[in-house]
């Protein structure tokens, strides 16, 4: 009896040291997750989705270690409310983040708080946008707001608020290379958000990159000078041109005493405050080096605008948007090389997601424009590029209606955590891993919101599918437009008139109202959410927009006053 008293114990020691490493190495199969975004990084310029604007090996090297997906899209084409969609599974209207304006509703449950609560070490860098304390975070340093390109100011979990000399894109990812090396625990599986504030308006480059992308001459896109006969109102109305609505300080980095010197206006009322706000914020050597490239920039500037034509203005607009914009791209993709580096070097790639995306597409010069907010496809669809060595197959592509909505269903299930039944998307796995018969979905949904405001890009719901896009654009206007995505790439005729689309027309409409059904989105949600908006504005004042555009548009809805 003494032995079988001593050997029980044993046995039952035995057993337990048993289950503890079999629990271990389940942990350890449990994959780690990447998640790369930037800001407003158009998917034409990347160099694996287009070569003609600008080479991205780094980024570049996540496609052909995985998948490229080349219909991937957004809910909603503006910053904040992409950010919460991704974080909660959500479309706008549930989670309450509809616009850069309305909070996020708080109460939502999002995935880095599920990770966190399955054992995952969580961790994010750079650019929230909206809230200071994230959650489901060990740790987090986030940019206040947009942030800054130059000396940026930083909301931190541990330190406070800080200030840190230097480049904002290679901060960033310095402070994620020090969680990587220093408080990352190898037991432990991780999920990293590592966000960049670039190329976000407006672009200021890096010192090593100014005087080389201010030398650079780009293609012109051929709708550069478009005149939007065959569309609707709203592109007709809208306030995202180069010339006309574009800053002449902030972005095109004319400086405030050149534009006096010449007579432009400063039509924003505070284009040159935005100007002296980034470019302030540079030390003696940073301004230095600035002024060396942009001094001479404005001073050839200066001799020639007088005798420009307006379609010459147009043209030296488009030329200096992309070099600034482009130039940012540059620190950007350098930097996720330098992770992936890091990855490579201490053993990684093998177990882990990496995934780059960027919260929305954005214009280059196509229709005329810069910025996002339309359904149309440079600012509706967005880069994603998925990464899984051994899950996914180096190298391939997909063309399936994917949106930022399906991220947190596809990093719950690649981690073996139940999703909740109220999130809306579906998991990316089953095209992932080659299983693309499981994949059912053959339409997306989307809804912008925030208008009247900046930019005048009016309020629209769509359904799009890989041959066609069907938009209903609604409150001062009442116009639905039709596009044949494959016969019409640039989206410049509308044909919901068409009696040759009829029968698609029809057929959309139904499956329209479907799609809104089961996302639970309607007319009258519709109708609160504006009426919500125009009381907010009401207390605060027209902030970002014209008033008188806004009065305008309030007599003819006096329902909503």
């Amino acid at each position: 009896m003494r032995n079988v008293a001593f050997i029980l114990p044993f046995y039952f020691a035995l057993i337990m040291l048993n289950f503890s490493c079999e629990q271990k190495e389940e942990e350890k199969k449990r994959p780690n997750i990447i998640f790369i975004m930037s800001d407003d990084h158009a998917y034409q310029a990347i160099s694996a989705y287009d070569e003609r604007l600008i080479q991205t090996p780094n980024i570049d090297r996540i496609a052909k270690m995985g998948m490229l997906f080349t219909n991937a899209s957004v809910t909603n084409s503006i910053c904040a409310p992409s950010r919460a969609t991704i974080l909660t599974g959500k479309h706008s209207h549930l989670n309450g983040k509809t616009d850069n304006h309305f909070p996020f509703d708080t109460t939502n449950v999002t995935f880095p708080q599920l990770f966190q609560e399955a054992g995952y070490q969580t961790a994010m860098f750079g650019k929230l946008h909206f809230g200071n304390n994230p959650k489901g975070f060990d740790q987090f340093k986030i940019l206040p707001g947009q942030g800054s390109y130059y000396n940026p100011d930083f909301i931190t979990k541990n330190e406070g608020n800080i200030k840190v000399e230097g480049y904002v894109t290679d901060i960033i990812t310095d402070m994620t290379l020090d969680w990587l090396q220093n408080e990352r625990k190898e037991e432990e599986p991780f999920m990293l958000m590592y966000l960049h504030k670039a190329p976000h308006r407006e672009w200021l480059p890096a010192e090593r990159h100014i005087a080389e992308f201010t030398q650079k001459e780009y293609p012109e896109p051929v709708t550069l000078f478009d005149d939007y006969v065959g569309r609707g109102t709203a592109a007709k109305e809208a306030e995202m041109n180069l010339l006309h609505h574009m800053n002449w300080a902030g972005d095109s980095k004319v400086y405030p005493k050149v534009m006096d010197e010449l007579g432009i206006p400063d039509a924003s009322g505070w284009d040159k405050g935005a100007f002296q706000r980034e470019v302030g914020r540079m030390n003696e050597t940073q301004r230095a080096n600035w002024d060396e490239v942009y001094g001479p920039v404005n001073e050839a500037f200066k001799a020639a605008y007088p005798k420009m034509t307006e379609e010459e203005k147009m043209k030296w607009r488009y030329q200096r948007y992309l070099q600034d914009y482009l130039g940012t791209i540059a620190s950007v993709d350098e930097n996720v090389g330098r992770v992936l580096d890091y990855l490579e070097a201490n053993g990684l790639m093998e177990n882990t997601i990496i995934v780059y995306t960027s919260d929305q597409g954005f214009y280059l010069g196509e229709h005329g424009w810069f910025d996002k907010r339309f359904v149309y496809d440079e600012s509706f669809k967005t880069p994603l590029l998925v990464a899984w060595p051994g899950k996914v197959q180096a190298g391939s592509k997909s063309d399936e209606m994917v949106q930022n909505l399906d991220f947190a269903q596809t990093f719950l299930e690649a981690a073996g955590i139940e999703a909740p039944s109220d999130m809306q998307g579906e998991s990316l796995i089953p095209l992932l891993t080659g299983e693309s018969d499981q994949w059912t979905r053959d339409a997306v949904y989307y809804h912008y919101y925030e208008y009247p405001s900046i930019h005048m890009v009016k309020r629209h719901y769509a359904i799009v599918t890989k041959e066609y896009k069907l938009i209903h654009f609604y409150f001062d206007v009442d116009e639905w437009e039709l596009y044949d995505r494959i016969n019409d790439p640039n989206e410049l005729k509308n044909v919901y008139e068409d009696p040759d689309y009829a029968g698609i027309r029809e057929k959309l409409h139904g499956e329209l109202d479907a799609v809104r059904e089961k996302y639970g989105d309607s007319s009258e949600i519709s109708q609160r959410l504006l009426e919500e908006y125009l009381r907010q504005f009401e207390i605060k004042g027209a902030q970002g927009f014209k008033e008188s555009q806004l009065q305008e548009i309030l007599k003819k809805n006096t329902s909503l006053k």
